[in-house]
């Protein structure tokens, strides 16, 4: 099958935008349902930390996993990469990656708005969604998700409230330069 390359034709397409605990409870059932391994490469956790996992996820919950050094912490949560979709649409050229069928930012309401059902798709890999980035306790949030500079903004002539200044950081956590 071929991949809609324009918003109709991901509209006449039936293609319906889930969110991504509604992705991963899919796919998990699918798995299971198989048979497939759900976390394979992980030793020694089948009948305590994968089955608490699967039920979260199930669930649709967040969860936290706490351990000491060599756990598979770090393995387990690379590995849910597999319980997404092997590819989602998006509008071509949107930094923050937006949903065609539900936009987020401005720029993209309004090449909606000039373009219509011409507006171009592009396609995000299952691996280009996750970002890893580790936690010492010596990172802050502004690390995280970026912290606003004031000096910038007021240079380019934008409120700090600005969409512009608080959707387009870097998913790093650098503010655009």
């Amino acid at each position: 099958m071929q991949k809609a390359k324009t918003l109709g034709e991901l509209k006449s397409s039936l293609y319906r935008s889930v969110s991504v605990r509604d992705e991963m409870r899919a796919n998990l059932l699918c798995k299971l349902s198989e048979g497939k391994p759900l976390f394979p490469g992980i030793i020694g956790f089948d009948d305590s930390v994968i089955p608490q996992i699967a039920n979260a996820i199930l669930s649709r919950h967040n969860f936290i996993l706490l351990g000491l050094r060599g756990q598979a912490k770090s393995r387990i949560l690379r590995s849910l990469v597999t319980l997404l979709d092997d590819s989602i649409p998006y509008i071509a050229g949107c930094e923050i990656n937006d949903d065609p069928l539900h936009p987020l930012c401005r720029a993209c309401h309004e090449r909606l708005a000039e373009m219509g059902d011409e507006t171009p798709i592009d396609y995000l890999g299952a691996e280009d969604r996750f970002v890893e980035k580790l936690a010492t306790p010596d990172v802050t949030m502004a690390d995280i998700i970026g912290d606003l500079d004031p000096i910038k903004a007021a240079r380019g002539g934008h409120a700090l409230s600005s969409e512009r200044d608080l959707v387009l950081r870097h998913r790093l956590g650098k503010a655009p330069d």
